[in-house]
């Protein structure tokens, strides 16, 4: 191994084994413990229309779950049976409850702290088995508790019956039912974890809500959880007591809430919930069911089919649940019963249009953001069926842009001349609840401009000129890259040899001024590299940001007049060619992996080949292949420095598409699809799943799903390339979910947080800027304008807003950049190296199309205009690109 990679991959796998380590640590703590669930006795099994299912006889918990299709697979962790088999750890078919009586402190019941054979219950009718759980319960528990596993429609369906037994009114503060599956990835293979695992995301929606699980290779079945009575999915509670060691192999449990108010007084006293928090009053004698119901979909792409099939009420947001302030979004809702009323929170949030029925019948409604923040939307339906639908009004993107390319640019502009570790000047890494910089974190990278969570700001602020440049802006990152990046985070050793520094802060107080460090940071860990450790090279992971900084100045020098001064075009792009060629050549153990911001790569050798540099885009060419091919010859092509993750496949895939392998790239399209999904609420609408970057890119450091980390923006990048190229209305909402996802967490001032807490204890945004300056750049790369006449909903616009009049369909564009749109009932994609688009007209009758294109500026005097059709325009071409002098008013070109 080359060694200049040996302490990056040693460093690795010191993280790793650290993880696997504690892991094994607690297993083997959960091993020394006394069996106490029964699996030593009988099992049980009962074959339903759709499922195989396993009870251990003793508990009566859920053993297996196996789609009857497929019986080698199954959705719960019985792979870990044999361990998981002592008190205080959940299985599928445990109840937890907190209930007092009335003006008393509220006590905690659980099934799975105190594991005791249960009493069975002879089954008759359409039940497969019962029980009395009061032998796994306190004597003190107010309730009798019943379980039972019946059939209703061919449906599998867990119920629980409660009765209060006591002699006074109780209040029952908190039920939930611990969800199960298997999302244990520890001691397996990439190839293990896709046939063998699943990932679940949670619909937090009331009566609407409903949990879906997917395999992780997004084939085969997939199995919803929905409510059947009496089950609002009210709130989603991890369950940290249960001592299966969370790590970067295990996200943790949850379990469904439809009751809250126990945590709402207390543990999540003060937080906006993603729905109010309730409780019941039971009086004595009085009895209520609850149940879930087990259901089957074809695949993930039917989930919504599904859905209506089972009477679920199912919502449409088009562009989605972020709502830009100047976006007229439509809401199509498709459910049996009419809408009685509407409840907004807060009440001047969002405002409300009924525009009567679609030509398929399905209810629709203008929703137009009013007050930035979060907004709930409660629809009640006559049939008493309450649905919530939580939205995130955010600024117009130009305005969210804007602000943001100021913060960075100000309060995150780094100028100190006597730094120690010539990071000045740049853009450094930020803490909003301080308000101050971070210049002296103890994770050497969050403060040393470099790897994700240091790299992150200076990155994001030169992406965000790729969309909406400024001149002031840019004079400061000229700056930064003659002084700081250009020879500080990147050197050369010689002729055409490049590197790029992990970081450029260390940790060396013998040989640095006293006071270089804080007395707050602990620096005895392995994060706190010293000088030599931090000048590696040799992570590959470091190379798309540098190389994604020369590919934006290289456009914005070529396609502007007088933005970039300080460089000529020429110098960016090659800069950008050698900075990609020195990671393979530095980091080759790494590069062998997708990277984040890969595609950035297949963006230079495109304008390699337009600049007509035939000799370097033939070698940045192969040497992409030689990956591509390597990733061709595995089954699960997107593996990472983590055992698994979801941050390779951006590259993988567009690789894979560009060489035409694109079995390999539908491999990965799928695998994408498993862990980011399409719902109605903005946390999870286009979420790519993310669970461990707070340990190392947050403040609130902890394992715990993240809501539109980088993953969401950067996987949205090969979805929506995707359904270009097949117009698969399903892609298109879910990676315009990661794609407008990916801005939703930046503040009123501009703030870009490394992504949004997902526990109930705080559901607001990580105060430490770390590494979003990745998911940026998806952003800024993706952002586009798509118009759709979709069979069940009509035209539709997402990043415009659309008037249709007769034949005639206008769009107005709204997105940050105006440079790309997508029309569908022509697969014409149209894109601008400069000027902008002010609107699109497309005439159903003569298919014809129309752009108006904005004004000129100081900077812009002609816009360049490409298609992947051929045009005829009346305009000459330069670099296979029209070149369009621009006007002082907006012009109008027919297409």
């Amino acid at each position: 191994m080359n060694k200049k990679i040996k302490h990056s991959y040693y460093i690795v796998l010191f993280l790793i084994a650290t993880s696997s380590i504690q892991a094994q640590g607690y297993w083997s703590r959960i091993e020394e413990k006394e069996p106490t669930l029964g699996i030593a006795d009988v099992y049980q099994k009962f074959n339903t229309p759709d499922f195989q299912l396993k009870l251990v006889k003793a508990s009566q918990t859920v053993a297996g779950l196996k789609p009857i299709k497929d019986l080698n697979f199954d959705f719960t962790p019985s792979d870990r049976l044999e361990i998981r088999d002592k008190d205080g750890l959940y299985h599928l078919g445990d109840i937890n409850l907190r209930i007092k009586e009335i003006d008393r402190d509220w006590k905690s019941y659980s099934t799975a702290a105190k594991r005791s054979a249960v009493t069975p219950i002879e089954p008759f009718g359409t039940i497969v088995a019962g029980a009395d759980l009061a032998n796994t319960l306190p004597n003190d528990i107010p309730v009798t508790i019943k379980r039972f596993y019946e059939i209703d429609n061919d449906k599998l369906v867990l119920r629980f019956e409660i009765i209060n037994k006591s002699a006074n009114n109780i209040e029952i503060g908190a039920l939930g039912i611990p969800m199960i599956f298997n999302n244990i990835l520890e001691g397996k293979s990439l190839n293990e974890t896709h046939a063998q695992n699943v990932f679940f995301d949670p619909y937090i929606g009331m009566d609407a809500g409903y949990l879906e699980v997917k395999r992780l290779s997004g084939r085969g079945p997939s199995l919803l959880v929905l409510p059947q009575k009496n089950m609002a999915f009210e709130a989603y509670r991890p369950l940290l007591d249960d001592p299966t060691p969370r790590s970067i192999v295990f996200e943790g449990f949850h379990e469904w809430m439809v009751y809250s108010k126990a945590y709402g007084d207390n543990e999540w006293k003060g937080v906006n919930e993603w729905n109010t928090p309730t409780s019941l009053i039971l009086k004595p004698n009085e009895s209520k069911d609850f149940s879930l119901r087990f259901v089957l979909s074809e695949g993930i792409k039917a989930i919504q089919n599904t859905l209506v099939k089972e009477e679920q009420p199912v919502a449409t947001s088009i562009p989605g649940y972020v709502l830009p302030l100047d976006i007229e979004s439509q809401l199509f809702l498709n459910y049996k019963s009419n809408v009685s009323s509407f409840e907004v929170e807060p009440k001047d949030a969002l405002k409300i249009k009924e525009e009567g029925l679609t030509d398929k019948g399905l209810k629709k409604y203008k929703v137009h953001g009013k007050k930035w923040g979060r907004a709930r939307l409660t629809i009640n339906y006559e049939n008493g069926v309450k649905q919530t639908i939580n939205y995130k009004v955010i600024k117009p993107e130009t305005e969210v842009i804007k602000d943001f390319g100021h913060f960075l640019t100000t309060k995150q502009w780094f100028d100190e001349p006597n730094d120690p570790f010539q990071r000045n000047p740049s853009v450094i890494s930020y803490d909003y609840e301080t308000k101050k910089q971070v210049t002296k974190d103890s994770r050497s990278w969050i403060s040393g401009l470099s790897d994700e969570g240091g790299a992150g700001s200076w990155l994001a602020a030169i992406m965000k000129q790729l969309i909406q440049p400024d001149k002031e802006e840019i004079k400061k990152l000229e700056q930064f890259v003659d002084s700081t990046l250009w020879g500080v985070i990147q050197y050369k050793e010689g002729k055409n040899k490049y590197g790029v520094k992990k970081s450029v802060f260390y940790y060396e107080p013998d040989s640095l001024p006293k006071g270089t460090y804080s007395d707050d940071e602990n620096y005895k860990s392995w994060t706190a590299w010293d000088h030599k450790h931090a000048n590696d090279p040799g992570r590959s992971y470091n190379y798309p940001h540098v190389a994604a900084a020369y590919w934006t100045m290289y456009r914005l020098a070529r396609y502007h007049e007088g933005l970039v001064d300080n460089r000529t075009w020429d110098w960016y792009l090659k800069q950008a060619y050698h900075t990609t060629i020195a990671m393979v050549d530095q980091a080759p153990y790494y590069a062998q992996f997708g990277q984040m911001e890969g595609s950035v790569f297949l963006y230079i050798l495109k304008d390699l080949k337009t600049e007509n540099y035939t000799e370097m885009a033939s070698d940045l060419e192969a040497r992409m292949k030689e990956r591509a091919d390597h990733w061709k010859a595995l089954d699960y092509p997107f593996g990472s420095e983590m055992p698994w993750d979801s941050t390779g496949q951006e590259e993988v895939y567009m690789w894979s598409d560009y060489f035409g392998y694109h079995w390999k790239a539908n491999i990965t399209l799928n695998a994408i699809l498993a862990y980011m999904p399409t719902m109605p609420h903005w946390a999870y609408n286009g979420n790519a799943r993310r669970y461990w970057d707070f340990l190392y890119g947050g403040k609130l450091s902890r394992v715990e799903r993240q809501i539109h980390h980088y993953g969401s923006s950067l996987n949205a990048i090969p979805v929506l390339k995707q359904y270009r190229k097949t117009n698969d209305f399903y892609l298109l909402k879910v990676g315009y979910g990661g794609l407008l996802g990916g801005i939703s967490n930046i503040t009123q001032d501009g703030f870009g947080s490394a992504a949004f807490h997902s526990y109930p204890t705080e559901l607001r945004i990580d105060y430490l800027s770390g590494d979003y300056g990745s998911g940026f750049y998806g952003y800024a790369v993706n952002t586009s304008t798509y118009i759709v006449n979709d069979e069940n909903l009509g035209w539709v616009a997402f990043g415009g807003n659309l008037n249709t009049k007769k034949e005639v369909v206008e769009v107005n564009i709204t997105t940050a950049a105006k440079s790309k749109v997508y029309i569908a009932s022509k697969k014409l994609w149209l894109t601008l190296d400069a000027g902008t688009f002010e609107k699109v007209t497309y005439n159903t009758k003569t298919d014809t199309v129309e752009i108006t294109l904005n004004s000129a500026d100081k900077f812009t005097p002609k816009a360049y205009l490409r298609s992947n059709n051929d045009l005829e325009l009346p305009f000459a071409k330069v670099r296979g690109a029209f070149e369009i002098p621009l006007q002082k008013n907006s012009m109008t070109i027919k297409l």
